[in-house]
């Protein structure tokens, strides 16, 4: 009796959709819509971290219509900014750089400190301390603050196996870290993995609040970091995965809120990419002025192992 009951709802539910399709069919009419792209922003992509000079990419947003292909990409670079980065006590300009990206002939450009200059007259990431970017563009003014916060030291950092294994690639692994929260809410994380001679990459979810931790001893697997550029290259089933014999550093940073707010919108927004049900969602920033985008600041701890 289940069974046919069963066969029933499910005959009716195709009945329903059929209809459904049928209707949408039968008062199909051709709408043509002219949508202009809106008006383009800066976006600013920034971080400064621990012993490290600050870093600042600038481009101009592209239209959501628009033809994306590499001089389009190229002609998004902003130039000739004023570009500063303060820490309340010292002042530091940067200067724009070039970085040839091989045989395509297309340019990176950023905006560094002036390695020209005495070590002692850069600006290098201090824990604790607070930085504010401020960006002068086309007669415009955009200011970003970012705290590096301390980071909390990890107790352990160790090889896991996944809960969920891919059928045809059984041999994967993830990492497992332990740690104590500190007592006090407002305590944010985000990772990168290196894995071999590769660079470093986020965690596809790499932003952690404290809320549900706040105080605790506390242990979470995470996934390998990815090169979002390359998704799916080497296949799905090894993606957030790392093989016995891989050399893995662990990049663990502290963050603040801002910087928390803007990774945990974006990744979320990067996950919905193609879903129909997805709700739209505004990606949150730190930079003032109409402007995208992050000015990041991140206290560092990195550990090596070995995944077995």
């Amino acid at each position: 009796m289940k069974r046919t009951l069963d066969y029933i709802y499910k005959q009716r539910v195709a009945v329903v959709v059929m209809l459904f399709v049928l209707v949408l069919v039968s008062c199909e009419k051709e709408v043509k819509i002219n949508l202009a792209n809106g008006d383009s922003r800066i976006v600013v992509e920034g971080a400064i971290e621990t012993n490290v000079p600050p870093y600042v990419f600038l481009t101009k947003s592209i239209g959501y219509f628009a033809k994306i292909d590499l001089n389009t990409l190229q002609n998004s670079f902003v130039h000739n900014a004023v570009v500063t980065v303060s820490n309340g006590s010292k002042t530091v300009t940067l200067k724009e750089y070039s970085l040839d990206t091989g045989g395509t002939g297309a340019k990176l450009y950023f905006y560094s400190v002036d390695t020209s200059l005495p070590p002692s007259e850069w600006m290098i990431g201090e824990v604790d301390r607070s930085y504010t970017l401020t960006i002068e563009s086309e007669g415009k003014t955009y200011q970003a603050i970012t705290k590096i916060p301390n980071p909390t030291q990890l107790d352990s950092v160790n090889t896991a196996i996944p809960s969920i294994i891919p059928d045809n690639n059984p041999d994967v692994r993830e990492i497992k870290v332990f740690f104590k929260d500190p007592d006090t809410l407002g305590n944010y994380m985000r990772y990168f993995t290196k894995r071999n001679s590769e660079g470093y990459f986020p965690g596809l979810n790499s932003v952690y609040p404290d809320e549900l931790i706040n105080g605790t001893l506390f242990q979470t697997t995470l996934a390998a970091g990815e090169n979002r550029n390359t998704i799916g290259d080497t296949g799905f089933d090894s993606l957030g995965f790392f093989h016995p014999g891989d050399t893995v550093t662990l990049k663990w940073c502290a963050i603040d809120k801002g910087v928390y707010d803007f990774y945990s919108t974006f990744e979320f927004a990067i996950g919905t990419i193609g879903s129909p049900f997805a709700s739209p969602i505004s990606v949150k920033t730190n930079v003032n002025n109409n402007a995208l985008g992050i000015w990041a600041g991140y206290g560092t701890i990195y550990k090596t192992l070995i995944i077995e």
